[in-house]
């Protein structure tokens, strides 16, 4: 396969020694999706690559691009770091369970559209001490639908009524209205206005959702649920995500 030199945007959010003294690093990009990039020699006591493939370092990578399997670093421009995410433990997991999430959805080299804009929304806002638990709500609600499971949020599934109390049902894939709660028995049985949050977090662009703030329970009761939304439509398990579940035992 014919080989090209690119300039490539992006994130490292994985990296692993690869022979002596290689790396593999792992990118999600703005234009050419989430692949992994080859770096030969960057464990060299000499060598300057391995500081620019430390996760969460952002910036430009110049690669001989192969559009399938490993692509190979050549070198690198402007790279910097998301101040405060790789010292700090619990904005670390948070960080890394989103871009863990995202090379889920996502095949390699796939365009990412839209979620390279938000998956970055996301490492800036944790960075800068915005709630980590609630940006990584916003992107576990958002990303529904590149996993091919997008929910129906703006009306009761059943009839269309948009305004009024209504409940999730993973059944129906969506909310459903109140007259419409006896369809299923197995609804979540979530309060209005943890609802509200879903509803509001998932259809909102979420450039306009970094100031949001709930309280604790509700903010712990919309976490349930999204959990059991991936867990019954979805069903992945990421050890970061175990690890992040970990930390809020801690607490």
């Amino acid at each position: 396969m014919v080989r090209e030199l690119k300039e490539v945007k992006g994130i490292i959010f994985k990296r692993q020694k690869y022979h002596d003294a290689d790396l593999l690093a792992k990118i999600i990009t703005e234009k050419n999706g989430i692949f992994t990039m080859l770096a030969h020699g960057a464990l060299k006591p000499k060598s300057k690559l391995g500081a620019a493939l430390l996760n969460f370092s952002y910036g430009t990578y110049v690669v001989y691009f192969s559009g399938h399997g490993l692509s190979t670093l050549r070198t690198y421009k402007n790279v910097k770091q998301f101040d405060g995410l790789y010292d700090d433990l619990i904005k670390n997991a948070y960080a890394s369970f989103i871009l863990d999430l995202v090379d889920h959805a996502f095949m390699e080299y796939q365009n990412l559209g839209k979620y390279y804009d938000l998956t970055k929304f996301a490492l800036q806002k944790i960075a800068s001490g915005t709630d980590p638990e609630m940006i990584t709500q916003i992107v576990q609600m958002q990303l529904l639908a590149a996993f091919g499971v997008e929910p129906e949020l703006r009306h009761c599934v059943i009839c269309g009524q948009d305004q009024g109390e209504f409940d999730y049902s993973i059944k129906n894939g969506g909310i459903l209205c109140k007259k419409h709660f006896y369809t299923d028995p197995g609804r979540m049985h979530l309060k209005p206005k943890e609802v509200a949050v879903l509803r509001t977090i998932f259809l909102l662009p979420f450039e306009r959702l970094g100031s949001i703030k709930i309280n604790n329970s509700t903010k712990k009761a919309t976490r349930k649920a999204i959990d059991r939304i991936y867990q019954d439509t979805i069903d992945i398990n990421l050890k970061t995500k175990k690890f992040l579940d970990e930390l809020k035992l801690m607490d």
